[in-house]
């Protein structure tokens, strides 16, 4: 029976890494257009990675998924648009390992650069980005706007680690234990 149980974890890894390879790959691929659309838009993306927890736990329809979620260590739709896109994007840029495009680092202005900001603001001294001011809520979904906000809403000890490698397990881990409510810092998983 054991062996038998051994063989049927072996098959729930595979249809893990199936289903990782099949759908989130493509589920992640074009998330990059959906930062700062309500959740109600995004809510079918999130039901996607719901069904695929479901099938890999075998978990019937009113099944709660939050718990198999956070064992497979797959994020929430949320969590994994911020970290492609914006968190990813702007330690790129910041860093200046070149391997972010060369527009993206003008959309992007350190506080510390700003005239007149560089001594005053406490802003200044934890490298936090300008947000620009829009008036239309369709004009918080540029990169130029949504990116500094989300940049600055990371822990300070996040923010600053120069290291990609070092920068990315830490940002998954903020980023997974803060939309699943989970006390931080979490085990760090990846």
């Amino acid at each position: 029976m054991f062996f038998h149980l051994r063989r049927l974890r072996q098959v729930r890894d595979v249809t893990a890494n199936l289903v990782c390879a099949c759908v989130l790959s493509r589920l992640d691929y074009g998330n990059a257009l959906l930062a700062g659309l309500p959740y109600t838009t995004i809510a079918p993306l999130q039901r996607v990675i719901d069904a695929a927890v479901r099938l890999v736990y075998g978990l019937r329809s009113p099944d709660h998924v939050t718990v198999a979620a956070v064992e497979l260590l797959w994020s929430p739709i949320e969590a994994r648009i911020q970290y492609k896109l914006i968190c990813m994007l702007v330690h790129l840029t910041i860093t200046g390992t070149g391997r972010a495009p060369s527009y993206i680092s003008t959309l992007l202005q350190p506080v510390s650069t700003l005239p007149g900001r560089s001594t005053i603001l406490r802003s200044a001294t934890r490298s936090d980005l300008q947000a620009p001011r829009t008036r239309l809520k369709f004009g918080e979904r540029a990169f130029s706007v949504a990116a500094p906000k989300v940049w600055n809403d990371l822990p300070l000890h996040v923010r600053t680690i120069s290291n990609t490698d070092t920068f990315k397990r830490r940002l998954r881990t903020y980023l997974f234990c803060k939309f699943y409510d989970l006390a931080y810092p979490c085990s760090d998983f990846m």
